[in-house]
């Protein structure tokens, strides 16, 4: 297993496997690619697998009859799954959309058992990921709550200028919740 692999850098830096049972957790991983423009998840579905984006972007959103509200977007290297989806195997009121052609890793549900009861690592991965996403989400719900969208979209300059580089400047409206034209008049303020 090379040092250099994404997945292998975000698992020996982030969780204690010893290195025999990383490569063997690395390795029971296969590959799959979607298209631009398909559904990786749909609402309604149940997580059967934990995904982990290698290369490409992927919106995630919610939406009606009606409308869409983009809620995130992933452009790093770092797990893509609906984590309360699928540790409670329960249906997902999520999206997810591939902006770009990506190339996803993807363990079934039951081979993550398997293995996490093999090296009873696997409560500590999912209590450390769900303690990242409830931080991560508190403080999301927070910014959009208090912040004017000329702040938040301030604050994308600040710390995801990546997102303005890569992403639709509609998809930025939709997460900023304004339409497309009142994005191009902050803009041209700023």
């Amino acid at each position: 297993m090379s040092e250099t692999d994404k997945l292998f850098f975000f698992f020996s830096s982030e969780f204690p496997f010893n290195k025999e049972g990383l490569e063997e957790f690395i390795g029971t991983f296969k590959n799959k690619k979607y298209k631009k423009n398909e559904l990786i998840l749909k609402c309604g579905e149940t997580e059967k697998e934990l995904r982990f984006l290698d290369k490409g972007i992927v919106r995630e959103f919610y939406a009606s009859a009606d409308k869409e509200k983009n809620i995130n977007f992933y452009i790093d290297t770092e797990f893509i799954t609906d984590f309360s989806s699928f540790t409670h195997s329960t249906p997902t009121k999520k999206f997810q959309e591939c902006l770009t052609d990506v190339n996803v890793r993807v363990l079934s549900k039951q081979s993550f058992l398997d293995f996490t009861n093999k090296f009873n690592c696997g409560k500590l991965f999912i209590e450390t990921i769900f303690q990242r996403l409830v931080v991560k989400n508190e403080n999301d719900e927070f910014i959009h709550f208090v912040n004017t969208a000329e702040e938040l979209y301030l604050d994308i300059m600040k710390n995801k200028p990546e997102w303005l580089k890569q992403i639709p400047q509609y998809h930025i409206a939709s997460y900023l919740g304004i339409k497309p034209e009142t994005l191009s008049r902050i803009r041209k303020r700023i």
